[in-house]
């Protein structure tokens, strides 16, 4: 039986979570990377692709005109309906990263570009991880998102909205911790760091685990540009960001700088 928290729920039935890749550049920086990240480690098409948390299909659509078979699996009955119409070809069903109704070993990839951080337990985390790796093949490829310990600072930051407030409340509580009861502006999370997104990854018994900062440190001068100036102005510097976001990947540093991280390894 798939559950999520009431609250989550709410949220994604009345957020427009199909909006949010397309109409910021910060959002286009966000999918841009991550097209370009799992490109690199996923097997060539027509492999088969589970597309866990997958929402209203933003990264199911790519995958599918990359050629690959793509199975998507979400909690939230909306973002079904959204992914179905959105995604030809593309199969969507009910479905909890947690506890997957699906054989072993019977994709040849498994993506959870959402779940791991609207899993505030980090048994269920673990756990949603686990499965991944059971229904993936032998040496198949899991890859995961998680969103920064510190992107929430950055984000009040730019945006002028560091209140000491909020700077003494809810910005140094996630610092310190991790969690957000989603009382402001977004739902129940759990923030990362990038060497906790990586123990996890390798609890959970993911081999020969690897770890990228996906916008890179220069996603929040993006957001701050699209607040002050506007998105067309945003747009322009998402090149750069890209840019940016390679060369940190290439010596390893600032990957807890990103807004999101993605860990990925082999079962």
């Amino acid at each position: 039986m798939t559950t999520i928290d009431a609250r989550i729920a709410d949220f994604y039935a009345e957020y427009d979570e199909a909006a949010r890749l397309h109409s910021t550049a910060s959002g286009r920086l966000e999918l841009e990377r991550t097209q370009e990240l799992l490109r690199q480690y996923l097997p060539p098409p027509p492999a088969r692709v589970l597309d866990l948390g997958g929402g209203p299909g933003t990264h199911a659509r790519w995958l599918v005109e990359d050629g690959y078979e793509v199975l998507l699996l979400d909690p939230v009955p909306k973002h079904l309906e959204q992914a179905r119409e959105y995604v030809p070809g593309c199969s969507a069903e009910l479905g909890d990263a947690r506890e997957l109704t699906l054989p072993t070993h019977s994709f040849d990839a498994v993506l959870l570009l959402g779940p791991l951080y609207h899993l505030a337990d980090r048994a269920e985390r673990l756990r949603a991880l686990s499965e991944a790796r059971r229904v993936v093949v032998p040496g198949g490829l899991v890859a995961a998102a998680g969103i920064s310990r510190y992107s929430l600072m950055q984000d009040y930051t730019v945006s002028a909205g560091l209140t000491p407030d909020l700077l003494a409340g809810e910005v140094t509580e996630v610092v310190r911790t991790g969690s957000y009861d989603g009382s402001r502006g977004f739902t129940v999370v759990h923030f990362h760091t990038a060497a906790e997104l990586a123990r996890e990854a390798a609890e959970a018994g993911m081999k020969e685990v690897r770890l990228h900062g996906i916008e890179g440190p220069g996603w929040a001068y993006v957001v701050a540009a699209g607040r002050c100036a506007g998105q067309e102005v945003a747009q322009a510097l998402v090149a750069d960001a890209v840019a940016t976001a390679r060369l940190a990947d290439e010596q390893g540093v600032f990957t807890d700088a990103s807004a999101h991280m993605l860990v990925v390894g082999t079962s």
